[in-house]
């Protein structure tokens, strides 16, 4: 029998009358990549916080190297080898990335902090995960969120450990970070450190692991070589059914819905001009710091537009969207990549979530909300998006990941948008809830609406799209209609940018 480094056997975990855990084991070697996979609300989490001190399990034992393991806090494992990085960023957006690295151990002079020695150590982590280009003084909140996770990343990298436990690392990675991850990985590998990867993308989970653990409403499923599973084994063992895996679907194109010219929006968007068209889904694609997030986010007027014109419905005349609630009036509905953050109020209602746009359409002269209309307003999306949940009063934070995405297409939605601005639309939810995703922006785009959806997954936009843009140090480089593109041609492009960046420094 292979020497184990970690066993985990009955763990059980409830949290009131919800079984999270049941009864459920893991065994991991030396050296292993150990694929935890299942929808959202399998267990995964709950079992990645009990093995990095998060949580404490209600029943069952753990053993490390053969001794007991029963963390009581987060500390105490990483001080016995065992680390996470989380999906939820660890962060802290006020200190600098610097700061950030070395939270725990900053090195010190004369009893004060060293930063002339703190910010070399810095740019040599960064160095090592491909962020030369990160100024290691700069806050963390200034950053956006590929960036960030890459950080996370850094910060676990830099420590030896026995155990890594990754949740969803590459969920707003491009496929160069992806890349560099993976190299790391494989000499932590080599290294004989057991990798637990958590993960919805499937061909990431086929190409990595050595083993696949699949659970399915807190219990253990499957647990087999990964050489012995298909994809489409893994998906229907995941989700107990058959998914469909076709999700493009031919559609009639219209008018120009929105028409884009000479966008700038310092310091990363340097010239941007596209046609976007009713019943057309648009992806745009690119290597992170490309301008796709800051693309969309400028002509949604969330971020300053510096010089550039936006047309929409065919009008000669450009729109005034001076700011976000001028993009709203105009038709416009902007899906931020970072969902829990900027776009639901996890505290609150599905209801008060979804209304939350339509706010004066529902309230009476004087600011009362018509409760009885709202609720009909509410309780209309959840059924017409298929929102899971025990009723509207349902607070958002206790949703699954893919429902809390359909909450956000809801919002927007009842506000009878007509151009949707879709920013990373399955970031971090699971592979059913994925296809429930893309069948929704097809049936929108069937009605007419022009939609426009920024990936860092290619696949996913090779998969959904009519069009794709690709981006390249704040311009578009390329755009491909479908039947015109391959990944490669696709990745040629996200790079000519930065190759003509080279040619012109040699030249000058």
């Amino acid at each position: 029998m292979t020497h184990r480094l970690f066993e985990a056997e009955g763990l059980v975990k409830r949290f009131g009358s919800t079984t999270a855990l049941d009864d459920v084991q893991l065994y991991l070697a030396p050296g292993e990549i150990h694929a935890l996979v299942g929808e959202n609300g399998a267990g995964k989490s709950t079992l990645a916080s009990i093995l990095c001190g998060l949580s404490r399990p209600d029943r069952g034992q753990m053993r490390l190297s053969g001794n007991p393991f029963a963390p009581p806090s987060r500390v105490e494992a990483e001080r016995l080898g065992v680390r996470i990085v989380m999906q939820e960023l660890n962060l802290i957006g006020t200190l600098s990335v610097a700061e950030n690295l070395f939270l725990r151990k900053l090195p010190r002079k004369f009893g004060i902090i060293d930063y002339p020695r703190l910010h070399r150590q810095a740019q040599l982590l960064l160095h090592r995960v491909g962020l030369d280009n990160i100024d290691p003084k700069w806050p963390v909140e200034s950053l956006g969120v590929g960036i960030r996770q890459m950080i996370e990343i850094a910060a676990a990298l830099s420590e030896e450990c026995r155990l890594l436990i990754l949740d969803e690392p590459t969920a707003a990675l491009t496929g160069g970070e992806t890349e560099l991850l993976f190299s790391h990985l494989l000499r932590l590998k080599q290294a004989g450190t057991a990798i637990v990867y958590v993960s919805h993308r499937m061909e990431e989970i086929k190409r990595m692991a050595d083993r696949i653990t699949i659970l399915r409403d807190g219990k253990l499923v499957s647990s087999q070589p990964a050489n012995e599973l298909s994809l489409d084994d893994v998906i229907r063992l995941m989700v107990g059914r058959e998914v469909g895996r076709e999700v493009w679907c031919p559609k009639q194109r219209g008018k120009a819905a929105l028409q884009v010219t000479r966008l700038r929006s310092e310091p990363v968007v340097k010239d941007v001009s596209f046609e976007l068209f009713e019943g057309e889904i648009l992806g745009v694609a690119g290597l992170m710091g490309s301008g796709r997030t800051e693309t969309v986010r400028a002509v949604f007027g969330a971020d300053h537009r510096s010089a550039g014109e936006m047309y929409l419905d065919g009008s000669v005349h450009p729109a005034r969207i001076r700011g976000t609630s001028d993009a709203v009036q105009a038709g416009l509905a902007l899906l931020t990549e970072d969902r829990k953050d900027q776009g639901l109020l996890l505290t609150r209602p599905i209801r008060e979530n979804v209304t939350l746009p339509q706010l004066r359409q529902l309230a009476r002269s004087g600011g009362w909300i018509r409760r009885r209309k709202e609720n009909g307003r509410a309780e209309g999306l959840v059924k017409q998006l298929d929102v899971r949940c025990r009723s509207i009063e349902q607070t958002v934070g206790e949703l699954s990941g893919g429902n809390q995405q359909k909450v956000v297409f809801a919002k927007w939605i009842g506000t009878d948008c007509r151009v949707l601005l879709v920013d990373e639309p399955t970031r971090g939810i699971d592979v059913g809830a994925k296809f429930e995703i893309y069948s929704l922006l097809n049936s929108l785009a069937s009605q007419g609406k022009a939609i426009m959806v920024v990936s860092s997954d290619l696949t996913e936009l090779m998969a959904i799209c009519d069009r794709i843009l690709v981006m390249s140090v704040g311009q578009v480089a390329a755009n491909f209609r479908r039947g015109e593109w391959t990944a490669d041609s696709i990745m040629s492009a996200a790079l000519s940018g930065h190759t003509n960046q080279g040619e012109n420094e040699v030249l000058h």
